[in-house]
């Protein structure tokens, strides 16, 4: 069975979150979707630090799709461009309605589900500089934070972007498999699941 993964991008999205998480859950032969969440419908603009960024389709072309996981970068811009996208709020409530994975980096777990109240009990973390947007006893101080009771995945930066991608790919196909994908990257040894394969697990 295939696993599809949404990655929505908009103008000032962080690029590299979103291309290691593109890259990362492509090497995992998931089928990625890349959906513009730009306002003005273009595929094409600019990121956080002025690199062009290029989605496949609109997000409302994808709109009625199921996928196992949406997967959403941060950049502070692209954060506000998710905030305002009432389509992709609506699509993040019905992915956690149904059960399914949601994941969010950087500014985006503060700036677009903190601030529509999208997951008021769960445990996460966001960029450090936003800290203060998630009430204290939500916030965990962890590169990248998993609430298995909601299934939301947070993490906080582009520096933590390559674990939060292979969290995912470990939520969704398992330990041994997420390794498998890893270990051709050389992943640096401190990484918590650098001993997977060894472990057989």
């Amino acid at each position: 069975m295939t696993i599809k993964a949404l990655v929505p991008i908009a103008p000032g999205t962080e690029e590299m979150e979103a291309i290691t998480i593109i890259d990362v859950l492509i090497r995992a032969n998931y089928q990625v979707t890349v959906a513009s969440v730009d306002p003005e419908g273009a595929l094409t603009f600019k990121g956080s630090r002025g690199i062009p960024l290029t989605a496949e389709v609109k997000l409302v072309d994808v709109a009625d799709e199921e996928f196992d996981v949406i997967a959403m970068p941060g950049g502070v811009g692209g954060a506000e461009v998710f905030q305002k996208s009432i389509l992709l709020v609506e699509m993040v409530k019905q992915q956690h309605y149904d059960g399914r994975l949601n994941a969010a980096i950087c500014a985006t777990p503060a700036l677009m589900l903190q601030h529509h109240g999208l997951y008021p009990d769960a445990l996460m973390t966001c960029h450090p500089n936003f800290k203060s947007h998630i009430p204290e006893q939500n916030w965990r101080e962890k590169r990248v934070t998993y609430d298995q009771l909601h299934k939301l995945l947070t993490s906080q930066g582009p520096a933590t972007a390559f674990e939060f991608a292979m969290e995912i790919i470990i939520l969704l196909s398992g330990k041994a498999f997420a390794w498998s994908v890893a270990e051709p990257m050389v992943p640096l040894p401190n990484l918590h699941y650098h001993e997977l394969g060894a472990k057989g697990v």
